[in-house]
């Protein structure tokens, strides 16, 4: 185990350190552990061997299907234009500065529950720019206030961020679960709660911000089409979940990558419509382009890794120490699950740390009530928020904060690190502490 731990740790090590390599360390590591548990036989590392088979099996491969056709469909999306046209016809109906900022930090929160938190940021930034440079103001908090709140609603539906994807795979959720799941109010419910709280937080930080704004709609959509197949992929998404498990070994299997197909088939069926509308392949290239193939390799890496120190005997280990911490009392573990989770996400990328998180939480709760084992949603739910919104602690914490900051050093503005705190460390405050409560009201043992 303590090997195994090892490469663990070094693993993530170089991944902080060398974050362009991230994906060729993860796929390392993998080989490194499939290597190990190969020969486990000669060198009894692993409390059990880990075969090709079983590393391959451990990839959740419905997370990523759903995470490349999401990334397709939203690079037709914002060709479309119909995110600018939707920011401009909000921000038309707003009396001033302090109410089209929060206004627009809304929208892209909204945005953000369907669509990636970077390119959320990439189809509202333009507009704030704009409203900046009209009203003769600073952009850099109205790009920040944008990207912070996107990084809120990510965790809001399956669809909005890699970490809920992640979460519905490991809990067996469904779209709908994450606003209705066995009676109770999901956990979309307590992201929208910490998002009208934290936009009163905005209004006070923007409250001197009184001038008039005016904008004028001039955006024109291209395309409607790519809309309706994101809202299809949203409708569709909702129709699966109702499909019962089928018995049959290959249906069964279709059946678990069932949402990962729906993301891809419609950014297919989309790029296939644009390219043919275009008589170009420009579509497809643009798709490649922005699809972000470190996040996918990273990820598949990862998911055998993580399965490398399962079999090793280092979740089960890092379980009994937060179990050792906690004891059962859940309440307990429930905040050190949530507060760990903000102050870790502030420095390291969400992503990792929910994929090595989600055994270690499902380990606990199965430790817990004397062995019996306790239902784990309350504590996925708390690293769900905790893992999100920690990355507005820190200019650095998320990658939609980095856009941000990208778009605007590259218009010549300068991004210090007070500037950033100024907004995400109440911003962070008050969503986080709103989701905490209100998880524990409604799921808390």
């Amino acid at each position: 185990m303590i090997v195994a731990l090892i490469i663990f740790l070094i693993t993530y090590i170089l991944m902080l350190s060398f974050q362009k390599y991230r994906p060729y360390i993860a796929l390392t590591s993998a080989a490194v552990f499939v290597v190990l548990g190969l020969l486990n036989g000669q060198t009894g590392l692993f409390r059990e061997g880990l075969t090709i088979g079983g590393a391959l099996s451990a990839v959740d491969y419905n997370v990523l299907l759903m995470i490349a056709g999401t990334m397709g469909l939203v690079t037709l999306f914002v060709e479309s234009k119909m995110p600018a046209l939707l920011a401009e016809t909000l921000i038309s109906r707003v009396p001033n500065v302090k109410w089209a900022v929060t206004a627009l930090a809304l929208f892209a929160g909204v945005v953000s529950a369907f669509v990636d938190n970077v390119a959320t940021v990439l189809m509202i930034a333009p507009i704030g720019l704009a409203i900046s440079r009209r009203l003769k103001i600073s952009p850099v908090p109205v790009l920040i206030a944008i990207a912070v709140s996107s990084n809120l609603q990510g965790a809001a539906t399956m669809v909005g961020d890699t970490t809920s994807m992640l979460l519905g795979g490991a809990a067996g959720m469904n779209f709908l679960d994450f606003f209705w799941m066995n009676g109770r109010p999901g956990i979309f419910w307590g992201v929208e709660l910490g998002a009208l709280i934290s936009a009163f937080a905005l209004l006070f930080l923007f409250r001197k911000e009184e001038q008039a704004v005016s904008a004028v709609v001039e955006t024109k959509v291209e395309d409607k089409v790519p809309t309706i197949l994101l809202l299809g992929t949203i409708a569709l998404l909702i129709v699966s979940s109702f499909i019962p498990t089928p018995q049959n070994e290959i249906l069964l299997a279709i059946y678990n990558i069932r949402s990962g197909l729906i993301c891809l088939g419609l950014a297919v069926i989309g790029i296939v419509y644009s390219c043919i509308k275009k008589r170009s392949a420009d579509s497809f290239k643009n798709v490649l382009r922005d699809l972000d193939r470190d996040t996918l390799l990273l990820l598949f890496g990862l998911f055998i890794v993580i399965e490398g120190i399962k079999c090793a005997g280092v979740i089960d280990a890092i379980a009994e120490l937060f179990y050792n911490f906690a004891g059962n009392n859940p309440f307990l573990l429930y905040t050190l699950i949530v507060f760990a989770s903000v102050i870790l996400s502030a420095f390291i990328d969400n992503i990792p740390y929910v994929a090595t998180m989600l055994p270690v939480i499902a380990s606990i709760a199965a430790q817990m009530n004397g062995g019996a084992g306790v239902e784990p949603y309350v504590f996925y739910f708390g690293l769900l928020i905790g893992a999100t919104l920690g990355g507005n602690l820190t200019p650095i914490g998320a990658s939609a904060n980095i856009a941000a900051i990208g778009i605007l050093r590259k218009n010549g503005e300068t991004v210090r690190v007070r500037d950033f705190l100024r907004i995400g460390v109440p911003f962070t405050l008050a969503a986080v502490l709103t989701g905490y409560i209100y998880i524990w009201i409604v799921w808390g043992i």
